[in-house]
């Protein structure tokens, strides 16, 4: 069996108790009320009514949720748009009068109980003969259905074909194309209203299998690709048997996410507009995301509103410019952007040279749509000249590259900043705002310092030409000055730091300590200061200085590595501070992780010895961090150098992956890439050597590799003698140690292959679990292998590996040697 892992996901453990007898019904005899609530036969789903979490549960209604999962969450909700304003009087029940589930109760408009949902079958739908005896109930799968109560198997309505925001196994969506109606997923509003909200999934009404996800029903902003037999063309390989896609003469719909019983799956269209597939973790008791789409927030079209500014380095996706604010702060609070914002000051579109609006620029930003093109500007103040002359005109942007100039009239949606050290380049817009608004941000006393300034500096100085000469260069002087200490201090959070060469020499005391290097250059410890309050903070940082790989080569593998670390951020990944680039000179400045890299605790004599929980950490950080490069970016970052070298571990013996300088970066459109090759021999994939494009899976096949070395504490490029098996001389028979290793495995002897220096000290199911994971990260066919997704939650124990074959490639070797 192959360890496609979420194609075989299998044992998760439930710790459901099932329900003993037939599952719970409601009838037009017994009508459920109140508080009271239907529970599935084997006690997973509850149905009843509820109040969204953090609300001032003044508001209920109709919903379905995982009972036994601690937090309630909701999977389908009735009355969305329609809630409760109270449980004394609110009855779900089966209507005597023509068969329909409905639910009934208070409204804020009205005290008496009124129908608020209704099951809406029609009198002339194939309705059971006496509607009154009709039935509903909550099934295993989480469905409620109304079945016929004459005829069982006769199921005459189910929330199935009515989902809210959440797909679970055994639901659809799509067409049914003997009714023309559509089985969509919608947002709920915000966190605490499930009203139906901005985004909807919904599949192509063109007749292809493709799904697209749509703003406001009327703009899509992402789309799956369509179904090539196996997967949709743009999800990764990991959701093979996630999603499964059928056509028939009645339907062309999605059909699961994952159909084994023993696993707890759902797939959210979130708040942010992000599809989020989801996987509950009974070790840890919480739910894991899985796989999103879009993979980067700003990609939702117009998340944050009309003017609204999209920020994915921020922890919240969205912030308004300067001078204006959220037309609901409250809607914010909840994550629900699509308000927008509003100008703190109205414009005035007045003539009046002292009233007349101005424009605040906003540099490095993503242009948004629905611009209209302006041929007669020739010049910045042309441009401005003419979005200044129509009220209409809300902002404008030139460029003299041939952009020309771009205004916008009316509301402004999609904007998004971007950021100088990302490798994507951004524009400046220029934002209209009143005079009244523009004072404000400058400050009322902005004129008067600017005042007093010339003042003092016109006194020693006759001609007023001479005057202004001196006002500039003093200014110019004060800018230069700012911006050196600014460039100086490390910020937390901050955005990448450009350096001098000056800056770091003196930062390293002339590249004095040297803590280590490898094929690229050398790298040295260095000291930064950074400000809090009135205190100034030493911190140690890590400067890499790239030696021995001049002109174009150089260039490239600098500008690989800042690209690369210059927007990512995570636990186990170091982090890029700043750079240098001057002349021939490039550097990296790196933050200092204080214990060093891997190797010299695995391999050094003299090294301290890992216990085996700290390797077992290891093993997960890693894994961790190479997910997050494959899975969790803006484009699948391929770190193509995974070894314990490139492996740093901080003062709690966390992992941190480092030298990013071979990094590969593949569009999430493309599912490999063709390179040169590039690593380390003894850690390389079969893909590299023969030549062939390569994908995220060639750093799977490293990581097993190093996860061999952490089990045994010894080199996977090194053989392996019957001699050391054995303590006799009497054989010299070899064996290439993978290949040893993985036959060990095989046979049930995983105990052979740690570590002597652990004298025994492991958990034993741990280092099954990782013996047999490695097995399957080396395996020659990289579609066998793993993604480092399903790794992760091997080695959490979240899924079951099975026993891995030996890989044929490997095998191959001990005829060679």
């Amino acid at each position: 069996m192959s360890l496609m892992i979420m194609a075989t996901v299998v044992a998760l453990a439930l710790c459901f108790a099932p329900a003993m007898g037939a599952a719970a019904t409601v009838s037009a005899r017994r009508p459920l009320r109140g508080n009271d609530t239907l529970v599935s036969a084997q006690g997973r789903f509850e149905l009843g009514l509820f109040s969204p979490a953090g609300s001032s549960g003044d508001r209920f209604y109709l919903g379905i949720w995982y009972k036994n999962i601690p937090g309630q969450t909701v999977i389908w909700v009735g009355n969305r748009a329609s809630p409760l304003s109270g449980l004394a009087s609110a009855e779900l029940r089966v209507s005597a009068d023509d068969g329909n589930l409905e639910l009934v109760g208070p409204t804020g408009a009205s005290a008496s109980p009124v129908v608020v949902w209704s099951s809406n079958r029609s009198s002339s739908s194939s309705l059971s003969s006496s509607p009154g005896s009709n039935t509903a109930e909550i099934r295993n799968d989480g469905n409620l259905v109304l079945v016929d109560g004459g005829n069982y198997s006769n199921v005459l309505w189910q929330s199935f074909d009515h989902p809210t925001d959440t797909h679970v196994p055994g639901a659809w969506i799509g067409e049914n194309k003997l009714t023309g109606e559509y089985q969509t997923l919608t947002s709920w509003r915000n966190a605490q209203d499930p009203a139906p909200g901005m985004f909807t999934d919904i599949i192509d009404p063109n007749g292809t299998s493709e799904f697209f996800y749509m703003w406001n029903r009327s703009r899509a902003y992402w789309r799956s690709g369509v179904w090539t037999g196996q997967i949709f063309e743009r999800l990764p390989d990991a959701t093979e048997s996630i999603t499964s896609y059928e056509e028939t003469p009645a339907y062309r719909r999605l059909t699961n996410v994952i159909t084994d019983n023993a696993t707890i799956t759902r797939l959210v269209l979130d708040l942010t507009g992000q599809a989020k597939l989801y996987i509950w973790v009974p070790a840890t008791q919480s739910w894991q995301l899985f796989w999103s789409a879009p993979t980067m927030q700003c990609e939702v079209y117009a998340l944050c509103g009309a003017f609204g500014v999209c920020e994915h380095r921020s922890q919240l996706p969205c912030r308004c410019p300067p001078g204006f604010a959220p037309v609901s702060e409250e809607d914010w609070t909840l994550s629900d952007w699509s308000g927008g914002c509003r100008r703190s000051s109205p414009l005035t579109c007045a003539h009046n040279v002292s009233m007349m609006d101005g424009f605040l620029a906003l540099p490095d930003m993503k242009l948004p749509d629905g611009s209209l093109a302006v041929g007669a500007a020739q010049s910045k103040a042309e441009c401005e000249s003419t979005c200044q002359n129509s009220c209409s005109c809300q902002a404008y942007a030139f460029s003299s590259g041939g952009g020309g100039c771009t205004v916008w009239h009316g509301e402004i949606r999609n904007l998004e900043q971007l950021y100088a050290d990302s490798g994507v380049s951004g524009s400046e817009l220029h934002l209209r705002l009143s005079q009244e608004g523009l004072d404000i941000l400058h400050g009322a006393d902005s004129k008067k310092r600017e005042r007093t300034l010339w003042f003092v500096l016109g006194i020693p100085f006759a001609g007023v030409a001479t005057l202004g000469a001196s006002v500039i260069l003093a200014w110019r002087f004060l800018l230069a000055r700012r911006r050196r200490l600014a460039s100086m201090e490390y910020e937390k959070g901050s955005s990448l730091t450009v350096y001098s060469y000056e800056d770091l020499r003196a930062t390293t005391k002339n590249f004095s300590e040297r803590l280590g290097g490898g094929s690229f250059g050398s790298v040295y410890r260095g000291v930064l200061k950074r400000h809090e309050g009135d205190n100034a903070i030493q911190v140690q940082v890590a400067v890499k200085k790239l030696e021995g790989l001049g002109g174009q080569q150089g260039d490239k593998q600098f500008r690989a590595e800042v690209s690369t670390l210059g927007l990512i951020q995570h636990v186990n990944l170091v982090r890029l501070l700043g750079f240098c680039s001057s002349g021939d000179e490039k550097m990296l400045v790196y933050e200092y992780i204080p214990r060093g890299s891997l190797d010299r605790y695995l391999f050094d004599d003299g090294g301290m010895n890992l216990s085996w929980r700290e390797r077992y950490r290891i093993m997960i950080g890693v894994a961790k961090g190479l997910a997050y490069l494959h899975h969790g970016c803006h484009e699948c970052i391929i770190h193509c150098d995974i070894k314990p070298e490139n492996i740093l571990l901080d003062e709690d013996m966390s992992p941190r992956i480092a030298d990013f300088g071979m990094a590969k970066l593949v569009r999430r459109d493309f599912s490999h890439a063709l390179t040169t090759m590039r690593g380390t021999i003894g850690y390389l994939a079969p893909e590299w050597i023969s030549g062939q494009p390569i994908n995220a899976k060639a750093d799977v096949y490293s990581f097993g590799m190093v996860l061999f070395e952490l089990i045994s504490g010894r080199r996977n490029s090194k053989g392996y003698s019957e001699v050391e098996a054995i303590g006799s001389e009497s054989s010299d028979s070899w064996t290439f140690f993978p290949v040893w290793v993985a036959g060990k495995v095989m046979e049930g002897e995983v105990s052979a292959v740690i570590d002597s220096r652990l004298r025994g000290n492991v958990t034993p199911e741990e280092l099954e679990r990782a013996c047999w994971v490695a097995c399957w990260c080396i395996q020659d066919e990289e579609a066998r292998r793993p993604s480092m997704a399903q790794v992760v939650q091997a080695l959490e124990g979240v899924v079951q590996v099975h026993a891995p074959p030996v890989p044929p490639a490997l095998q191959h070797l001990v005829t060679l040697t």
